[in-house]
């Protein structure tokens, strides 16, 4: 079967995931809509609302900036039909919360597109914890760091480098809190410090962050940072008393036995890629009422509690 999607945001999320969509046998973009662009050769509704009301619309995908998300969420709620939704769901936590309560209550079906939900990956750490290949596990790391920030690919979405709506924090530790939680249970924030170029009252997204959660009485570490020459580090670690694993670079994943790193599922030539077409066979089956691996608004609003928790608690 195919399904008739509408997309509401044409930055980078948007774009990609109308050449994914294009490629993929159960989707077919019938309408989008961006105030501020137009894609060559795309139905393009008049509003958001046009979109959302299109009886030709069988779902909609949600892919502008997080101040919207909300109120087009809720639009399609009471239009009856499916929403897919970038994260965050917002960055107020009073207006998400009311927002999954809204969703849940309509009924309709409802998932958030955190880009690790599908990937081999994930997968990779749910097989070595389903397998006890871990041991026990006696910590977890997440290191981040960006020679920029926005990074140059996404100097178009100039709300990125706020404090309102973006920051690294928001924008790529919020994937790896969702692969945490997703593979080893809720986390609790327990402390934290957030630095900024312009300081506590400016209007820029955080240069560094340092927190310290706790997954199921293992203790999570994240250090963040922006500046500096050199190639950007996006690793998560974790470590087992008898193997540990790292992702490197989002998708690369690498164990150790004691000794060095060595790579592990090499089979997958390009993870990242198969990441993406996994997530939109999820996407199908999650359309068919079929068991899939998407999370929804309930999961990405645990997400969301964690990190605004982490910028609201650390601000320096």
């Amino acid at each position: 079967m195919t399904y008739r999607v509408g997309i509401i945001g044409l930055g980078i999320m948007g774009q990609r995931m109308l050449g994914n969509m294009e490629q993929h046998d159960a989707f077919d973009v019938v309408s989008v809509f961006d105030p501020a662009r137009h894609v060559d050769g795309q139905p393009y509704a008049e509003s958001a609302a046009a979109l959302i009301n299109d009886p030709d619309v069988d779902l909609v995908y949600i892919a502008c900036p997080p101040d919207f998300h909300a109120e087009y969420a809720i639009a399609t709620a009471e239009a009856d039909k499916p929403v897919f939704c970038e994260k965050p769901l917002g960055v107020d936590l009073e207006q998400s919360r009311a927002l999954v309560g809204t969703i849940e209550g309509a009924g309709v079906p409802n998932a958030v597109n955190f880009s690790f939900a599908s990937s081999p990956s994930r997968m990779f750490l749910k097989r070595m914890l389903a397998d006890g290949a871990f041991g026990g596990i006696e910590a977890i790391d997440i290191r981040l760091h960006f020679a920029s920030w926005p990074r140059g690919w996404q100097e178009a979405a100039s709300w990125l480098a706020e404090r309102k709506q973006g920051g690294y924090v928001r924008e790529v530790l919020s994937h790896f809190i969702y692969l945490t939680e997703s593979v080893f249970g809720p986390a609790t924030l327990e402390k934290s410090i957030v630095r900024y170029p312009d300081g506590p009252e400016g209007e820029a997204a955080e240069s560094h962050v340092f927190a310290d959660l706790s997954v199921g009485g293992v203790p999570l570490s994240v250090a963040g940072g922006v500046g500096g020459t050199g190639p950007d580090r996006i690793e998560f670690t974790v470590w087992g008393s008898d193997r540990s694993c790292r992702l490197d670079d989002w998708y690369t994943v690498n164990v150790s036995d004691g000794d060095a790193w060595h790579p592990d599922m090499t089979d997958i030539p390009d993870p990242r890629q198969t990441g993406r077409v996994r997530q939109l066979d999820s996407l199908a089956a999650f359309m068919a009422g079929e068991a899939h691996e998407l999370p929804n608004f309930r999961a990405a609003l645990s997400v969301q509690e964690i990190i605004e928790g982490i910028l609201a608690h650390g601000l320096e």
